[in-house]
């Protein structure tokens, strides 16, 4: 394994079909008309763009995430939250056997630059890979403009809790987004909040499903709630999950909404551990050496409840934290 430190986006192009070709390291990435084409020094792999688009949006949106982030069943990023690894084959058991599975290690600003410059080049100005397919057009074709406010979009995230004072800018009755076509039956009634002289700044209430309901994005959790490393983000889900989340900690899931089916694997070997299906109500746990995938034929709502902690991982490597929440 290698580390890089250089910078610099690596780029050449355009090339036939108008998009730039990328270096990061020992790995090399080229689109066409249809896929994403990955090669490394032992290899090579091909992915619809239309998966790629949709995971490499996430993995820059969440800035490499918890974890693992499989684009598919060989190529991810593993954050070590400061450097990150970009894996082919790492964990796919054929790839190993074979011996051509490649890992190189970059500090988080080498391959956040480089992704972040392929994902708005390689975007089309009509596909916007945080939308559900049936609110976006196809990403397929020549290089054809960009769409660089779709690929930009900032994660929200409150410092304390929505509604509560300096927080009042993200309250979705003041961002200006339209209610999402599957949400139209959610009531957007706000609570009333009658706070005692002297405790204006320090007591408020919001309505969750109402902020929800205005999202335009899919698969993308927001931050509504902060309380020292415990995170509540909730999200709205329809079609697949663009990624496979390999978990360095455990994760809850509160199903507020609908109806989500995950399909959960062992995180090292992906071979099936179970199928958890969620409906409105239901909580889960998702354990710390797991991958999951969710599929949502209704757009949803999730609370996906997180501890921030940076130390969690080594902690859980060395046995003073559990994988899993319960022991039965």
């Amino acid at each position: 394994m290698t580390t890089a430190h250089a910078s610099e986006v690596n780029t050449s192009g355009p090339n036939e079909f108008g998009y730039n070709n990328y270096a990061l390291g020992n790995f090399s990435f080229r689109r066409d008309e249809y896929f994403a084409h990955v090669t490394w020094p032992t290899g090579s792999h091909t992915i619809s763009i239309d998966d790629f688009l949709r995971a490499l949006q996430r993995d820059c949106a969440w800035d490499f995430f918890y974890g693992t982030v499989n684009f598919d069943h060989v190529v991810g990023t593993i954050n070590h939250y400061g450097n990150v690894d970009l894996f082919a084959g790492r964990f796919n058991a054929a790839f190993r056997k074979a011996e051509i599975d490649y890992l190189q290690n970059f500090e988080t600003p080498v391959i956040r630059n480089t992704f972040h410059t392929m994902l708005d080049n390689w975007t089309n100005s009509t596909f916007d890979p945080f939308a559900s397919p049936a609110e976006t057009q196809a990403p397929w074709g020549n290089k054809s403009g960009s769409n660089t406010e779709a690929v930009t979009r900032r994660r929200v995230a409150a410092q304390r809790m929505v509604g509560v004072q300096g927080d009042e800018q993200i309250r979705s009755d003041a961002t200006g987004h339209p209610i999402n076509r599957m949400f139209e039956d959610v009531p957007q009634s706000e609570p009333e909040v009658h706070a005692e002289p002297g405790f204006e700044s320090e007591i408020a209430a919001f309505n969750l499903f109402a902020y929800l309901s205005r999202s335009n994005v899919t698969w993308n959790p927001s931050v509504v709630s902060v309380c020292k490393e415990s995170l509540y983000c909730p999200t709205t889900e329809e079609y697949i999950l663009p990624i496979v989340h390999g978990n360095d900690r455990v994760e809850w899931f509160i199903q507020l909404s609908d109806e989500i089916t995950w399909d959960v694997a062992d995180r090292e070997t992906g071979s099936p551990r179970a199928k958890v299906v969620m409906k409105a109500g239901d909580c889960a746990a998702m354990p710390a050496d797991i991958r999951h995938q969710g599929f949502s034929s209704k757009r949803s709502m999730l609370l996906v409840w997180e501890n921030n902690s940076a130390d969690l991982p080594d902690l859980i490597a060395s046995g003073k934290a559990p994988q899993y929440p319960v022991t039965f």
